[in-house]
């Protein structure tokens, strides 16, 4: 990760943080890319969201059993809350954020 903040430090938070896995060579991973940056505008600061592409970060793929892409997961305070696989939409992904929030 490029940022100052560890993977580990950023999902222990008390905001629910939305993570992406995905890999660049998936084509339902490049459908769900403009939704989350419209669901990260219509949450604003209320949520994370975090990609995480598994070629280059394999270890956290295998930690959290990601078997295929993409795979949603939201953390809170270090905790698996939820988990989805596939393409989701900006409204569906917003109301399960607000269950967290």
């Amino acid at each position: 990760m490029k940022n100052c903040m560890s993977f580990q430090e950023i999902i222990n938070a008390e905001t629910p943080v939305l993570v992406d896995f995905y890999a660049t060579w998936c084509g339902p991973c490049k459908v769900q890319a403009p939704i989350l940056e419209d669901l990260s505008k219509r949450v604003g600061d209320q949520a994370r969201i975090l990609k995480i592409d598994v070629d280059k970060n394999p270890a956290v793929a295998n930690k959290y059993g990601i078997q295929g892409v993409p795979t949603l997961m939201i953390f809170k305070q270090g905790k698996v809350v939820w988990r989805q696989s596939g393409v989701m939409q900006s409204n569906q992904l917003q109301k399960v954020l607000q269950q967290f929030v």
